[in-house]
């Protein structure tokens, strides 16, 4: 038995790890979880044997699911694109900046939570009550990012794959300005930021390897003594581990660092 499991809910959903308190569990099959103190329905996608730093330590398997948590489930599904849509006329109406992404059920229906995005702060006080005396339940509206927002939309990059976000990332590990130097990139926005306006996500992927490769090349500007004199360093190839240098009689070389530890 799996005492940590993998769960999501939804297709290509975020996965979250919960605690699998006493149930023999198997990848598909779907269950009714504890998520953040809110009753909720969800499918198995990951069995984890070791350890797991979980989200939240209160999250956890409550019940394998039955026919009629899973009528239930797709009753809420049904209603909630209703809530959406209505949720997205009442926004228009109020001239509110944001836009709502998706609308979700608590399995028991205690709540209703909206999902959004917006470039700045929202008072959606007047939304909220206005949707509680509609819907007669608790309403949630959750701002989200960007990042988000293209996960849930999906799209291609400009490697012609289908966005990392929607294909397979579960969590936005964070990706930094540095990541992009120390793989000697133009810092050139539309080169270096996906459709989403944030860096690239896979900027990440081989980071560790270029700052290993970085420790023995010198950098761009330094100036150093080599076998046919003083010079400046004017590129760097950090894959190759190779360096352009100009040298002060006015001829350039390259120098190989491969074979240096």
């Amino acid at each position: 038995m799996s005492k940590f499991v993998g769960i999501t809910f939804k297709d290509g959903g975020q996965v979250y790890f919960v605690y699998n308190p006493k149930y023999n569990l198997k990848t598909n099959l779907t269950v009714v979880v504890s998520h953040n103190e809110q009753l909720k329905f969800a499918k198995v996608v990951k069995l984890i044997d070791e350890n797991k730093k979980i989200n939240n330590q209160n999250d956890k398997i409550l019940r394998i699911a039955t026919k009629q948590d899973y009528i239930q489930h797709k009753k809420n599904v049904k209603d909630a694109r209703e809530a959406l849509l209505k949720c997205r006329e009442i926004v228009k109406q109020k001239n509110l900046n944001m836009y709502i992404i998706d609308a979700s059920y608590t399995l028991d229906r205690e709540q209703l939570i909206f999902r959004f995005i917006s470039d700045s702060r929202v008072d959606f006080r007047e939304l909220a009550k206005e949707l509680a005396s509609i819907y007669k339940t608790r309403i949630e509206l959750r701002q989200i990012g960007i990042r988000d927002k293209a996960k849930e939309i999906g799209g291609c990059g400009p490697c012609g794959q289908k966005l990392c976000c929607s294909r397979f990332l579960n969590d936005f590990d964070g990706v930094s300005i540095n990541m992009a130097k120390n793989q000697n990139l133009a810092l050139n926005p539309s080169k270096i930021n996906g459709v989403c306006g944030r860096l690239f996500c896979c900027l990440q992927y081989e980071n560790e390897c270029y700052k290993e490769c970085r420790k023995n090349l010198p950098k761009v500007g330094e100036k150093i003594d080599t076998e046919k004199g003083e010079g400046v360093v004017t590129n760097i190839d950090i894959l190759n581990m190779k360096c352009t240098i100009d040298l002060t009689n006015g001829s350039t070389i390259i120098k190989d660092y491969s074979n240096e530890n």
